[in-house]
Formats: structure tokens, sequence, C-alpha cells
């Protein structure tokens, strides 16, 4: 690459990455349904000893390697290396979850904008149809905003990795973090904050079993952007004498806090007025969150404005960060230039977003394999490219990359016994752990 992130720029970026839209009803809604702390201490225990281990595994590839993902495999593997190389193409994953993904921002737009001119649904019926009218009748407003948000994207990564992807993040993650802290400064006033911290943080044990925990695996997986290249390309770009040990605890710290914040904001309001705490995905910000934030006046205007806005920017650094690996690939391999290559990963990733918002349509009905295109895009992507890559990487990285060159990569940070025990998680525990979530997200897949 023709520059290099700083220090705080590599932790926020990926951190950017971690952080997005699952923070807001994801997280959340798993910590409440499966025991409040027992999921959260569960959820780390599973983020350090798999999500840590095979995230250090794909930045030893990017940073030995300083290559893009196809061309990293290519670069590292002592033989069969073409064979090696179609494993970068994973990467294909990421450019596949943007394309829904950017249009998912599009919605938090369009409620950011009726947030701000006071036009939010002021009751849970009426917000219910509105939401259903617009992912299923209102292609103009969908394509309008998703139009922006596509923009605003493929523009800051065509500006590279200091001037664009490195800015954007250092502006938005902090500021992301001031409108959390505003809100909960907020909803700490509120009666229904104390329900929210019972809900979330008193333990529950008893929900312990074998479904959320493999909820939790999963979620600790996919949170930290793995097995789509993500790691791989920002770490080729790591600034030398980087302690990276630290900057991944890090970034696993930012990713958690933000959910957690998330978390209060969100039920403190749904206790508040006596909503339902365990409703799944957007019904959380587009029904409930969006009726109570109309009803609350002014107040509400200003802080589900705030909201709205914090949910775009997470949203805008994940889908960032899904477009360097492709990027960085064609201009690797077929020396494009920046532009040239975002040009073509764009037409791509535009036609798919499009094909998404026809495919929920009412009047269109544009199914395959009896989901919508959006819901195919988004299985593929999570139940099958994300876990098969992060696989491949332990694999990769346990029995191909020599062991000597990884001490000498993780010397001046990790030596000893240390080193050993992330050693035999790599080769054996944690892609193991990575099969099982693999297994269990086909069952639902098929």
């Amino acid at each position: 690459m023709s520059s290099k992130f700083s220090k705080i720029g590599f932790i926020l970026a990926v951190a950017g990455s971690a952080v997005g839209l699952g923070n807001a009803w994801k997280f959340p809604t798993l910590v409440g349904q499966s025991g409040g702390s027992a999921f959260i201490l569960l959820y780390i225990i599973l983020t350090l000893g798999v999500g840590f281990v095979i995230f250090l595994a794909e930045l030893s590839i990017g940073k030995i390697s300083e290559k893009d993902p196809v061309n990293a495999y290519k670069k590292l593997a002592l033989k069969h290396k073409k064979a090696w190389s179609f494993v970068g193409f994973t990467m294909i994953g990421s450019i596949l979850i943007v394309s829904f993904y950017t249009l998912v921002i599009g919605w938090v737009v369009k409620y950011a904008y009726l947030s701000i001119i006071g036009q939010l649904p002021s009751d849970l019926k009426s917000s219910a149809l509105d939401f259903n009218f617009l992912i299923s009748h209102d292609f103009l407003s969908q394509f309008i905003c998703f139009s922006l948000v596509f923009f605003i994207v493929f523009y800051t990564v065509s500006k590279g990795i200091k001037n664009g992807i490195e800015r954007l993040n250092v502006w938005m993650m902090p500021s992301l973090f001031i409108l959390l802290i505003l809100m909960l400064i907020y909803a700490m006033t509120k009666d229904g904050f104390v329900m929210a911290l019972k809900f979330l943080f008193v333990p529950d044990f008893h929900k312990i079993n074998i479904s959320n925990t493999l909820e939790a695996l999963g979620l600790a997986f996919f949170s930290l952007s793995l097995g789509v290249g993500t790691i791989i390309t920002y770490s080729a770009s790591l600034p030398d004498r980087t302690n990276f040990i630290t900057s991944t605890l890090n970034i696993i710290f930012i990713n958690l806090l933000v959910g957690l914040l998330m978390g209060l904001v969100v039920f403190t309001f749904i206790f508040e007025f006596g909503y339902d705490p365990n409703q799944e995905g957007p019904g959380f910000v587009f029904v409930s969150l969006a009726t109570l934030f109309q009803n609350l006046g002014l107040t509400g205007h200003i802080f589900g404005t705030a909201f709205f806005v914090s949910l775009v920017f997470a949203g805008i650094t994940s889908a960032v960060s899904m477009i360097e690996p492709s990027a960085f690939y064609l201009i690797n391999t077929f020396k494009m230039s920046r532009k040239k290559a975002l040009f073509f990963i764009g037409t791509l990733v535009y036609i798919l977003g499009v094909l998404c918002i026809l495919s929920s349509l009412d009047s269109t009905q544009f199914k395959i394999l009896g989901m919508s295109f959006f819901e195919l895009l988004d299985s593929f992507s999570s139940k099958i490219i994300m876990p098969l890559g992060g696989i491949l990487v332990a694999i990769f990285v346990g029995f191909v990359i020599k062991k000597e060159t990884l001490k000498i990569l993780f010397k001046p940070y990790m030596k000893g016994i240390f080193f050993e025990i992330w050693y035999l998680f790599v080769r054996f525990i944690s892609p193991l752990a990575v099969v099982a979530v693999l297994i269990t997200k086909l069952v639902g897949f098929v």
C-alpha cells in the first residue's frame, strides 16, 4: 500500500470495522435473552479463546506478507501456492455483506431524517406498518438513501488508507462514543435505567446452554470481522513496532463497550415505556425506539437524531472496512489505480444492493431458494464464507507458516508459554470451535 495507518488509526479502523449496526440490537438482545452478565462473561471467554486467537492469526498473515488476502496466501505458502491463493477469495464475502449492509444503513439514514423533521411514528402499530411499507413498497426512499450511503462509503475508500479510512474513523469513532455517552447520561435520569442495568448485568446461569453458547461463539467470531480478509488487509498497513497484542485487546474492549452502551440506552427506553425487551433485530430500532423518540417531544427529536446518526457512523465505518480487501487485491494484482479498482467493485456492489431492494418489494416477489436476495446474501456470507474463512486462516497459520517465522513476529510482544498457548489454540482448539459454529449455522441455512 502507498500509506500506512498510525497506531491509533489502526485501532480505530479495526474497531470501526467491528462496531456495527449489530451492536444496537443483536448484542443487547442476546445478552438480555441469554443470562445477562453470565452471557457477557461467556462472550468474553470465547472472544479471547477463539476470536482473539484467529484475529492474531489473520494479523500475522497480513503483517508478514504485507499483501492483499489472495497474494498473502500465495506469498507465504511453502507449496501449493495457487491452491492456497484461492482461500484469499473469501474476501468476496465482504462484498456480499457490504451490498446489503449499505441498504440497512440507508434505512437508518431515512429514520434519522424523519427524527430531524419530527415525523417518526407515534404508536407501535403505525410504526410497524411504516417500517414494513418502507422495505416492501417504498423503492424510491430506499434507493435514494442506499445511493447516498454508497457514495459516502466509496468516496472514503477512494481517498486511501491514511486520508480516507483512517481520517473517517478518527473522526467518526470518537463522535460515536460522545453521542452514546450523552444518551447514556440522559438514560440514567430515567426509571427504566435501573431495570436496564438489571436486565443486562444480573447473571442468570440457568439460561446458559449449548444453543446460546454457540450464539456467543458466533457473535465473538463475527463481531471481529474475521474470515473475509479485512484484518489481513488492514494489518498489511500496520505501522512497524506496533504492539499488536495490546492493539487487539483494545479493539475487543471497544467493541464490547459499545455493545454495552447501546444496550443500556436501548433497554432504558424499552423499559421506561413498558415495551417488549425480547424483540430481535430491526424491531428494536425501527419500530420500538422510533415510537419512543417521537413520544418524547423535543427531547426525543434531539436524542432520536443523535441515536440514528450514531448508528449511521457505526454502519459506515464497518462498510468501509469491507471494501478495502478487494480494492487492495485489484490494485496489487492488476496494477489498477485505486479509483479504477473501486469503479469495478462499486458497480458490483451497487447492482447487488439494488437487487436487494427489489427482492424485498411485494410487487416483485424476487426470490431465490425461497429467500429474498437480501436474505440469500446475508445467509451465504455469514453462515458459510466467514466461518470457513476463519477455519482456513487457522489451518494456514498453524500448519503452513513456519513456527519460527511466527515466533520472530510475536517475540517483542508475546513469547514463552503465552506464545505456545496461542499456537496450541490456533492449531487445534479455535478451528474446532469454529467448525462447531459452521455446522450449526449450516443446519440453520439448509
